[in-house]
């Protein structure tokens, strides 16, 4: 188990396998040392993780469901790393969309799910630059969806 992992499991958490494109993608993409993580959407061990932020859901909820983008997030770059997640540098940038009504404004408490998530479990490779934008729907209905740019060696 690497050292990321064995911070995971600390943390409870163990990752699952990279799950499978939903569509015409591919879940990542390799150029040189960085790797683009297509859009995670959320969801965990029941499915997905679904509602509208500021009709259904609140932000700690929202918080929640991010977290679940952030640890997708993690299965893919261990999957483009050849299951070696010690070949992680860093988190360079994320992109969240919120799944939100149009007077909701706390898309970056949502992300922030995600963002507190990655630094607590990479510790400074975690720290990352990152946009938290609104969505008028989102992919079968989910809260959260989440793309990265990661670095590698």
């Amino acid at each position: 188990m690497s050292g990321f992992e064995q911070t995971l499991a600390k943390l409870g958490v163990t990752l699952p396998d990279a799950p499978a494109p939903a569509a015409n993608y591919v879940p990542f993409v390799r150029v040189g040392d960085i790797v683009y993580v297509s859009g995670q959407i959320s969801m965990n061990a029941d499915g997905f993780i679904t509602g509208k932020l500021g009709e259904d859901m609140d932000a700690e909820a929202g918080a929640a469901a991010a977290r679940t983008c952030a640890i997708g997030l993690l299965s893919q770059v261990k999957a483009a790393c050849d299951g070696d997640l010690d070949r992680l540098v860093r988190v360079v940038k994320l992109t969240g969309f919120v799944n939100s009504t149009s007077d909701f404004g706390d898309q970056p408490k949502v992300v922030n799910g995600a963002s507190d998530f990655l630094v607590e479990a990479l510790g400074d490779a975690g720290r990352h630059s990152r946009s938290a934008v609104s969505a008028a729907s989102l992919p079968f209905g989910v809260a959260v969806e989440i793309e990265g740019i990661f670095q590698i060696k």
